[in-house]
Order: C-alpha cells, then sequence, then structure tokens
C-alpha cells in the first residue's frame, strides 16, 4: 500500500505500515509533523498568561522540593538521612548541610524577588544582597521551627494512643510531615517571600494530602491526626494545643468576591485546647471558636461558638417499620451535646 498524504490513514492503517504492512511517503509525513510544530509554536505567541516562557525567571520546583528536605535533615537531624556528606562528624556534616542549603535557597529567593513589586524592576545585585539578608534571617529561626515542632511530636504523642513511640511519629506520620513543612514555609512567609512559601506548603499537601497555607498562624502543642483532607485557610488563626482530625475544613464562609477578598480576614479564629472532629468545617473570618470547645464530626459552623462548648450535628437512626419500610428516628442527644448545628 503507497500513501501519499498521512491525513489520509487512521491509527490501524498506521500501525499496519509501520509493522510493516507497506510504505509510507516520509516526505508527506515530515511535512505533517512540520504543520503540526508550527501550529504548537503559533499558539505561544498570543500573550496569554499560559504563553509565559520566562523559564529562568521563576523558581525551580525541583530545586524547591529538595531544599524541602534537606531542611527536614536539619530540622530533624537523626531522622532523615543524607547521601553525599560522608563524615563521623555529625556537626561537621551539619555545617556543610546547612551552607548547601543557605546557597540554594538564596538563589531561589532572589529569583522569587521578581514577583514582588518592590524588587521587579531592581538589578540583579540589589534583588541578591536582599536575598542574603533575608537567607540569614531565615536561618536565624531554625530554632524557634525545632522548638515548636518538638511540642507538636509531644501532641502528637499524648493524643494518640496508637502510637508506639516518637520516633514512629516523626518517621511515618503525615500530619507531622505536613506540619513542619508549614512550619518552615511560614517562616519565609513572614519574611515575605513571594511564591516559595506557597510552593513549599502545595508540595505538603501533594504528599501527605494536608493543605495548609503558610499565611496560616498556628500554636504550639499542634495536632493532626490521620491527615487527609485537611484544611486550613491562609488567615486562620489556631491557639495552642489544638487537635484537628481528617477532613477538617478551617475556611472562608464566601469567595464570591474572589480576589477583591485578598487579604482580608477570611478565615476562622480556633482559641487554645480545641478538638475538631472528622469532617468538621469551620467558616468565617468573624467566626470564633472558644477555647475548650469540642466540634463533632461533620459538623457545619459559621457562627463563634462560647468557651467550652459541644458542638454536633443531630444524628437519625434507620428503623424498620411492620411493613419493612425505613423510617427515620431521631437519638436521644446526650446532655453534653448541646449546641446543635
Amino acid at each position: 500500500m503507497t500513501v501519499k498524504n498521512i491525513k489520509d490513514l487512521d491509527v490501524l492503517d498506521i500501525c499496519r505500515i509501520c509493522d510493516g504492512g507497506g510504505d509510507i511517503d516520509e516526505d508527506a509525513l515530515n511535512k505533517e509533523m512540520d504543520d503540526i510544530v508550527q501550529e504548537v509554536l503559533a499558539d505561544y505567541s498570543h500573550g496569554r498568561d499560559i504563553d509565559n516562557m520566562n523559564v529562568f525567571e521563576q523558581p525551580d520546583q525541583e530545586i524547591v522540593e529538595e531544599i524541602i528536605h534537606e531542611l527536614l535533615m536539619i530540622l530533624f537531624p537523626g531522622y532523615y538521612r543524607e547521601k553525599e556528606y560522608r563524615t563521623r562528624s555529625t556537626h561537621i556534616k551539619l555545617s556543610v548541610l546547612i551552607e548547601d542549603v543557605m546557597y540554594d535557597l538564596r538563589k531561589q529567593i532572589e529569583v522569587a524577588l521578581l514577583f514582588d513589586p518592590e524588587y521587579s524592576d531592581s538589578k540583579k545585585i540589589v534583588r541578591k544582597r536582599a536575598a542574603q539578608k533575608i537567607c540569614l534571617d531565615y536561618f536565624r529561626k531554625i530554632p524557634k521551627m525545632r522548638e515548636y515542632l518538638n511540642t507538636d511530636i509531644q501532641a502528637t504523642f499524648d493524643g494518640d494512643p496508637a502510637a508506639d513511640s516518637k520516633d514512629e511519629i516523626v518517621l511515618a506520620y503525615p500530619g507531622l510531615l505536613a506540619t513542619a513543612i508549614y512550619r518552615m514555609a511560614h517562616e519565609l512567609f513572614l519574611l515575605k517571600v513571594p511564591l516559595l512559601p506557597r510552593m513549599m506548603t502545595e508540595y505538603a499537601h501533594r504528599v501527605t494530602g494536608v493543605d495548609i497555607h503558610p499565611g496560616a498562624t498556628i500554636g504550639k502543642y499542634f495536632f493532626i491526626d490521620h491527615a487527609t483532607g485537611i484544611v486550613v485557610g491562609s488567615t486562620s488563626i489556631i491557639g495552642e494545643h489544638v487537635k484537628v482530625y481528617q477532613g477538617v475544613t478551617i475556611g472562608a464562609l464566601s469567595t464570591k468576591e474572589g480576589h477583591k477578598l485578598h487579604g482580608s480576614k477570611r478565615h476562622p479564629t480556633i482559641e487554645d485546647n480545641v478538638t475538631l472532629y472528622s469532617g468538621a468545617s469551620i467558616l468565617g473570618g468573624n467566626t470564633v471558636i472558644g477555647e475548650g470547645s469540642v466540634i463533632g464530626g461533620n459538623s457545619f459552623v459559621t457562627k463563634s461558638i462560647a468557651p467550652h462548648s459541644t458542638v454536633t450535628i443531630k444524628t437519625h437512626e434507620m428503623v424498620l417499620g411492620a411493613k419493612n419500610k425505613p423510617e427515620e428516628k431521631e437519638l436521644e442527644q446526650d446532655s453534653t451535646w448541646f449546641y446543635v448545628i
């Protein structure tokens, strides 16, 4: 079979030809391929957001992920192993590792500052100096991050009867991993570094299923149990000794205004010693969950709750009647569950 134009072929014909079932006009094939390439290249010329080709003027995702892993080695030196720095001295190894991360992070901050209006039109040397200062300030925060993470480990151990050891928590718990990456990203956020903090927490989101915006404020002794599906919005304020179970949303009440709400307090405040059970949704910038409260599973809370309250939804029981038709019967509520949403 001789074909003059590849457009005349369907997929099966092409497969037969490739298997030796006939000849094809190579010139026609090459022309078709060239035409397709030109069509795709022409599509980049419209000046849309998706047409951006300045790949070297934005942070490198792979390097950011490497920085995360190296920072984890610094935060938890006894748990995250490296393969490049061979030395008997832990202090020497950490010194080299810190210098390595500082170099990579400074370079990424320098690029990220292009997205800050204050530096977008600055000379490279100006951005380089600013990035160096930010990087030094950031590494001075490492002891604070480790202090907070130590309390997170303790809260997880105290709150989870399934935990056999703190080592297990550090090595295996996605909730602690998500919290650790949030804490490293949060300090960059406070230093007003564009892009990088969000890239870090979205990496954690991909690998753990936990979505914590780096702008959220979270106190000590934070415990995430089971992890998957948790969302914490950018203006959330969470106190100390807060326990959060899977599927919890601490989010905005309404986003119909879209980006016009950027920078406003859109997410709730969770005070100290609060427990949020699985599937609970706490929404709204004016919503405050009072100290010591318990929010039951699947509750939908859009107004403030007084301290030391318990919130749940009314449950129902399926009952089979005489004709085997299901009927709904309200269950008696425990007297302690006195807030019904």
